[in-house]
């Protein structure tokens, strides 16, 4: 005969207790120790398994948070998921990870799962507004984008701030004509205040703007490739920048291989600092370029806090975390 999995009832039967004393006992509220123990005993010998999604449909809670990001393929969108499930795991819930690949309709399609399974909230890091496609009591927080629903919570890390940061550092490190190198998102989100930190920087100290700045681009490489080759002096191998602050450390790595291919050196002819805080073996201390970092367990425990603080949701409609400087080879140390 086929086996049927076991339920509540069978559990009550085996521990021989009432059906709602099983329920107690899964749910932890206090109970008998001895029923407790019998109740215990019968889950383990059974294999009873709580089915959380059906007990999500009823308590409208399923202890699970969803984390929709674009991509698990670069380093930052991975390190964040990481950090996201560590605090989520820690605060006893699970992590339902969804990767769009930056598809609208992938993330509508998330979307639905989510708000069908009654997760405790969403984290989103998207390419579309989807504020209007969740529910109203499920807690949704924005992770460095902008939605026309205003009242959503935002999260980030000071964008602007990094990028007057980077450009200070170049220019402490010696350089006279840092530029800026970066491809942004047709979606807008507080990642593009990166170049307004730049430009600032820039006007602060009397220095002119010199940037590659355009929407994604199929092919990066070719782009700074020939951007760099813009800026050569005709007269000698040399260049009249002697400093990029790039986008995001994917785009500084690029602009790194091409300065090389093109035979220029870093840091010697020129220096780079990128911006997200990408390490070689995350967690391990050492990055793959010198960079501005996002403070992620922080942003992480931020995002899962404000998911779970039902009494104060919706918060703040942004709130901004601080970035640091980290040396990882590309500036003269």
């Amino acid at each position: 005969m086929k086996k049927t999995t076991p339920t509540m009832k069978d559990v009550a039967k085996e521990a021989g207790v009432a059906l709602g004393t099983v329920s107690k006992v899964i749910n932890g509220i206090p109970v008998g120790e001895t029923y407790k123990n019998k109740v215990e005993a019968a889950i383990h010998k059974l294999n009873y398994q709580v089915n959380t999604y059906a007990r999500g449909l009823k308590t409208s809670k399923t202890e699970t948070i969803t984390l929709i990001i674009p991509s698990l393929s670069l380093p930052f969108y991975a390190s964040f998921a990481y950090e996201v499930e560590q605090q989520a795991y820690t605060h006893g819930r699970k992590l339902i990870l969804c990767c769009s690949n930056g598809i609208p309709e992938k993330e509508l399609d998330y979307l639905m799962l989510a708000s069908q399974s009654k997760t405790d909230g969403i984290i989103a890091l998207t390419y579309s507004d989807i504020s209007d496609r969740v529910p109203d009591d499920i807690p949704l927080i924005a992770f460095d984008r902008q939605f026309e629903k205003h009242q959503i919570p935002r999260i980030a890390s000071d964008n602007y701030a990094g990028g007057m940061l980077a450009v200070q550092k170049l220019l402490e490190f010696g350089c006279k004509s840092p530029v800026f190198i970066g491809f942004h998102s047709s979606f807008p989100g507080e990642a593009d205040r990166r170049f307004d930190g730049y430009l600032e920087a820039c006007r602060k100290n009397e220095i002119s703007p010199v940037y590659l700045y355009a929407t994604d681009a199929e092919d990066c490489h070719s782009a700074i490739c020939n951007f760099i080759k813009e800026h050569e002096n005709t007269n000698s191998h040399t260049l009249n920048f002697d400093g990029i602050f790039a986008n995001t450390d994917f785009h500084a790595c690029i602009a790194i291989h091409a300065l090389k291919e093109l035979g220029y050196s870093v840091p010697s002819d020129v220096q780079v600092i990128g911006f997200d805080g990408t390490k070689k073996f995350y967690p391990s201390e050492e990055y793959i370029v010198s960079t501005i970092r996002q403070p992620l367990p922080e942003l992480a425990k931020k995002c899962i806090d404000m998911i779970l603080d039902e009494e104060n949701y919706p918060m703040p409609t942004l709130t901004l975390l601080p970035v640091s400087y980290e040396y990882g080879g590309t500036t003269i140390n």
